[in-house]
């Protein structure tokens, strides 16, 4: 059952909330085999490589990263810890949610679910290394429930009728131009203490907590970033060395009312380029650049 938390519950209101103007950039990730990882990102989901040297890779649309690759051979998948259960890459369209669909098709590339949220539509799969990866496309905002979908849950996603839209199409060589990072969605160990920290001292909205998970965002939109107690309540920060998430990037207009914020609540920040760097409770990292 959807229950909305009143800031008497377990949170008060953010002393400021965050800039509905809000974007996300680069999701940077751990990989252990830096050409497998690059291969599986060109094949199965289309991304340019922008960059690559012996140890990194950033990848994207062509004209803005959206993830950025870092090999340590000596990684493996972490387990039932805190960190990364998937990011999205938002498509600008119903139709290249489709192209990439038929893509993942084409390729043989395995996937996990399909959903549709009334707010978005969503294909689950994960990446060469076990990074959870969401495709989404939103529908229009006026067309959104105004529960933003989570009182009853996802409904299957009718992929006869999306594939509908690119009917006679042959797969798209690369990601849709326009593709972007839609939101996060973490592992966490207690959701309480995860909205205080990501509401409270950040300045997220709270949308949704439906008991094991809890959805925020800023300006209205559905989530820009979710956090979840799914691979237990009480779990701690994953093992180094650990593939998974390094940080996540949140484009703000400004960075320096988001620091004095952080730093006011007695949370350290760490110097990061254009920016700074906080981790939550469970260490996991987000930088805050300006846009």
């Amino acid at each position: 059952m959807l229950h909305r938390m009143s800031s008497s519950e377990t949170h008060t209101e953010p002393r400021a909330a965050l800039a509905a103007t809000l974007r996300l950039g680069p999701v940077q990730l751990t990989v252990a085999d830096l050409d497998r990882a690059v291969a599986w990102y060109q094949r199965s989901l289309g991304l340019r490589i922008h960059r690559q040297d012996v140890c990194e890779a950033s990848l994207g649309d062509g004209a803005e990263a959206l993830v950025v690759l870092h090999e340590d051979a000596a990684a493996r998948p972490p387990g039932r810890y805190a960190g990364l259960y998937h990011y999205c890459l938002l498509v600008p369209t119903r139709e290249d949610l489709a192209r990439a669909s038929l893509r993942l098709a084409v390729t043989q590339t395995p996937i996990q679910g399909a959903c549709d949220h009334g707010t978005h539509e969503a294909i689950y799969l994960a990446d060469a290394d076990g990074n959870g990866i969401e495709l989404a496309a939103d529908r229009p905002r006026e067309e959104w429930p105004k529960d933003l979908g989570y009182a009853h849950g996802p409904a299957p996603l009718d992929l006869e009728g999306l594939l509908a839209t690119v009917a006679g199409e042959q797969p798209a060589q690369h990601v849709a131009e326009g593709t972007r990072v839609g939101h996060m969605h973490l592992h966490v160990g207690d959701i309480n203490e995860a909205i205080r920290f990501y509401c409270d001292v950040i300045g997220f909205e709270l949308q949704a907590n439906i008991g094991s998970a809890a959805f925020v965002s800023a300006g209205g939109y559905h989530h820009h970033l979710g956090f979840n107690v799914w691979n237990g309540v009480g779990v701690g920060p994953a093992p180094e060395p650990s593939v998974g998430l390094r940080h996540w990037t949140i484009v703000v207009p400004d960075v320096t009312d988001v620091r004095n914020r952080i730093e006011a609540a007695g949370i350290a920040t760490e110097a990061f380029e254009d920016g700074f760097l906080v981790r939550d409770p469970w260490e996991i990292a987000a930088a805050f650049v300006s846009s």
